[in-house]
């Protein structure tokens, strides 16, 4: 067994992280989406949060807007245009009732969609909740080169989307490829 190899987790499905590797720390902001939580009770923007600095990136930012498609815009918009956040990820809105507008207000500014994250996060999301992912909306996609990941609002579903789908591609170690090594060229014409 080569060196290299012995310092890497065991491949799976999802892939492997080569511990002999340096982490990049990736700049990530928060967003949760709701109008029943605040700063107290917003346990899934806390969770996200914390799985986000555990990981070793950068909590880059962190804020909670209603359910309302311009107060959600112009929270991301702004985050981008200031060029501090390599990343966005939501919790909240993503459902089906009529003030679930998450994935209304972000995908008209995605400049590419990632339609594989609502795939293998539902295939994830099955496993623990069964048929119950169908109430999801969980989207993704690429504003002005930067990483956006929309997420349900539930502390479950934030485990599941982060730990499951979204920490591994953030990760600069993750072989056999990942979103970081991906940053540089996102804005290529």
């Amino acid at each position: 067994m080569n060196a290299p190899f012995a310092a890497e987790t065991k491949p799976g499905p999802g892939g492997r992280i080569d511990e002999s590797l340096p982490l990049k720390p990736v700049r990530v902001a928060v967003l949760t989406v709701s109008d029943t939580r605040d700063e107290e009770s917003d346990t899934s923007g806390h969770l996200l949060a914390e799985r986000v600095t555990g990981a070793g990136h950068v909590l880059a930012g962190r804020a909670l807007v209603p359910d309302d498609k311009a107060a959600i815009r112009a929270q991301v918009a702004g985050w981008i245009a200031a060029g501090e956040v390599d990343a966005v990820v939501t919790t909240g809105g993503t459902g089906l009732t009529g003030r679930d507008v998450t994935p209304e207000a972000l995908e008209p500014l995605f400049d590419k969609t990632i339609d594989g994250f609502s795939v293998i996060f539902h295939m994830v999301s099955y496993q623990s909740v069964g048929l119950s992912t169908l109430q999801s909306r969980a989207t993704a996609g690429i504003i002005g080169g930067v990483f956006v990941f929309c997420l349900p609002g539930s502390n479950g579903a934030v485990k599941d989307g982060w730990d499951k789908v979204i920490a591994a591609q953030l990760d600069s170690r993750h072989r056999p490829c990942n979103m970081v090594e991906l940053m540089p060229r996102l804005m290529e014409k």
